[in-house]
């Protein structure tokens, strides 16, 4: 048994009609690592929304060059980017856990429409008019004293799950 690295792995290239939409994700590991699983995940775009992102070497070293492979935006209004993307067709998808949002293990995504997957910053999550402008609001069921997780390890298990229902 050889083990596999980027170089000699058969995974096949496939690009899914998810967006990334993150509001005031400001930690610059945070974004790299959201560079770095969108790409993982074949997203199609990823849309940084706020008045500050850091794109800077902290980035860029968490990233490992995804960010030159991954279409990405920059938007100062995440409320007219989430209104395009509706216009647009797009279901909205945002993860939160509220007192209506439903477990991602339960959830069943659209596979004839894209998805615009909206995470939020991380101390204060999804804002409550984004949520109400939302499709459909999933949370990670947790099992812990803890009630949430970081914004990319979340965010990774939402795309595997939108990937897997999608192939």
């Amino acid at each position: 048994m050889a083990q596999l690295n980027h170089y000699n792995t058969q995974f096949s290239k496939k690009t899914f009609p998810i967006t990334l939409v993150c509001d005031n994700v400001t930690n610059a590991p945070n974004i790299g690592s959201l560079f770095r699983t969108a790409d993982a995940f074949g997203v199609e775009k990823l849309m940084l929304c706020g008045s500050y992102i850091p794109l800077g070497r902290k980035m860029t070293k968490t990233s490992r060059a995804t960010e030159k492979v991954v279409p990405f935006e920059l938007q100062d209004d995440v409320h007219a980017v989430i209104s395009k993307l509706k216009f647009e067709g797009y279901q909205i998808i945002a993860l939160e856990i509220t007192d209506t949002s439903i477990p991602l293990r339960e959830a069943n995504f659209s596979t004839s429409q894209p998805i615009a997957l909206l995470i939020g910053d991380e101390n204060f999550g999804v804002s409550e008019a984004l949520l109400k402008a939302s499709d459909m609001v999933v949370h990670i069921d947790m099992f812990g004293q803890n009630s949430s997780m970081n914004v990319v390890q979340a965010t990774s298990i939402v795309l595997y799950e939108l990937t897997k229902q999608s192939l």
